[in-house]
């Protein structure tokens, strides 16, 4: 029998006055929770540290420049484990340019818990993948 590795990924919990910054996953399949809001991040290269992975996934994704995250988590599952750190958004979000997905914006911590949110672009509200909100869920009850 073969068994695979999981894959190991950093996300983000960014938040800036009060919400969370998340991203609507493009809506195509073969990759996880398409069309869904979540956290920014991704795959961790062969060698790099988590933190290392977020820093260089955000400034991919969104040109944001992570200085000091802070480890919140760790989400396993036979597929994945997710290294989740939290860190305050310093800056607007006119200053981020979005290279990845298909909208972001600053969710209010209701419709993270309703699990939906509505994307100007998608003209739709949008679901938030399971697991970002559970992640989030646990942020907000740690109330760090």
């Amino acid at each position: 029998m073969i068994t695979h590795r999981p894959v190991d990924v950093a996300l983000a919990i960014l938040y800036r006055d009060g919400k969370f910054l998340m991203q609507l996953r493009d809506d195509k399949l073969g990759i996880p929770y398409p069309g869904h809001w979540g956290l920014f991040g991704g795959h961790l290269e062969p060698g790099e540290s988590p933190e290392e992975g977020l820093k260089r996934e955000i400034l991919e994704e969104i040109e944001y420049a992570v200085a000091r995250p802070i480890a919140f988590g760790c989400y396993s599952d036979p597929k994945v484990i997710r290294h989740v750190y939290h860190a305050p958004l310093t800056v607007p979000l006119a200053c981020l340019a979005l290279r990845e997905g298909w909208d972001f914006a600053l969710l209010p911590p209701e419709a993270i818990r309703q699990g939906g949110y509505y994307s100007a672009k998608a003209m739709e509200i949008r679901p938030l993948g399971e697991i970002h909100q559970r992640i989030l869920l646990d942020f907000f009850q740690a109330e760090l």
